[in-house]
């Protein structure tokens, strides 16, 4: 059984769309914070989850596996359904990864990803080339024990937030920066993840959002090549250049920020679109059946889709409001 951990969810009640916000390995709702209160100032609604195992110690994350990660997503994508009626999930690194797992598990429920420096594998220029030896050991008793200990520059390009990071690792809660070193078993849990979406990428049609960072320390741009070649619907891609793998706290957040509004105001702005469609609008296989004339009739009737009541805001809600963050 799974130990309860407090919970540090960030909830910005707005608009009828909303976000889910996932956030890294050994993370913290933190790391999402930013970009939840840009897509809040925007009138969308947003939630940034606190995964299983996370925010607590080592041996709370160690006690979970991805499948908890995931249950932990799909309850905040039922709170959030509870106040919206049109939902898009994102995520950071790890978390970019586990929101694509819920686009292809949950295709009803869910009409965009975004995914923010996305983490397949771990091959940036900072990993120690002798990393993948853990795969050999994983299963020993010391591979068991093995901890992957965060590491300059920790995941940021930033010389000021990497050292208030660094700091906040080392002396202040997880539940504020996020764990200073991984568990193995936790890295397990990652691989086994990414083992699980790599086969059911072709299988995300959903109009989804890439940023990584052209140097990013952690995860290599060949992990967003990898999205848009497999991912089976429209890839939208953005590479960044000043900006390590933490893209959501680093130099460049300002831009990820507006990147991701912008994105969701275009699926927003589909979703009235497709509900302004006149009620006797027919597809194009209906249209080849019934025939030219057949087809111009059912066009011209007339009246519009009424969009359903919208659930109005209840102005900002902020379950949790702590420091600076980090996850992988």
């Amino acid at each position: 059984m799974v130990k309860a951990v407090a919970d540090h969810s960030i909830l910005y009640e707005r608009g009828p769309v909303g976000v889910l916000l996932i956030h890294g390995l050994g993370g913290t709702p933190v790391e999402m914070r930013d970009i939840a209160r840009r897509l809040a100032a925007a009138g969308y609604s947003a939630m940034c989850c606190q995964l299983a195992g996370h925010c607590g110690t080592e041996d709370d994350l160690t006690a979970t596996g991805f499948e908890d990660w995931y249950d932990s997503a799909v309850d905040a994508l039922h709170e959030l359904e509870k106040r919206c009626s049109t939902i898009l999930v994102g995520g950071l690194s790890m978390g970019a990864v586990l929101a694509a797992l819920v686009a292809a598990r949950q295709p009803q429920r869910v009409r965009g990803l975004v995914m923010l420096a996305p983490t397949l594998t771990y091959d940036g220029w900072s990993i120690p080339k002798y990393s993948f030896l853990l795969r050999l050991f994983i299963n020993t008793p010391f591979g068991r024990r093995y901890r992957f200990e965060e590491r300059e520059p920790y995941g940021l390009k930033d010389e000021r937030t990497r050292a208030m990071v660094a700091y906040s690792m080392r002396h202040g809660s997880s539940a504020e920066a996020g764990l200073l070193a991984t568990p193995a078993m936790a890295l397990r849990e990652l691989w086994r993840l990414t083992a699980k979406i790599k086969p059911m990428l072709p299988l995300i049609r959903q109009r989804t959002l890439v940023v990584h960072a052209r140097h990013d320390d952690i995860a290599s741009l060949d992990n967003a090549i990898t999205l848009q070649r497999r991912l089976g619907g429209v890839v939208d891609t953005m590479v960044l250049e000043d900006s390590y793998h933490l893209v959501t706290v680093d130099r460049q957040r300002h831009l990820v920020g507006e990147r991701v509004v912008e994105f969701v105001g275009r699926i927003a702005r589909d979703i009235e679109t497709e509900r302004a469609e006149p009620t006797g609008w027919a597809s194009p296989a209906t249209a080849a059946k019934l025939g030219a004339a057949a087809a111009a009739e059912a066009g011209a009737v007339s009246g519009a889709l009424e969009p359903p009541d919208l659930v109005p805001g209840l102005g900002s809600a902020a379950l949790a409001s702590v420091g600076a963050g980090h996850g992988s």
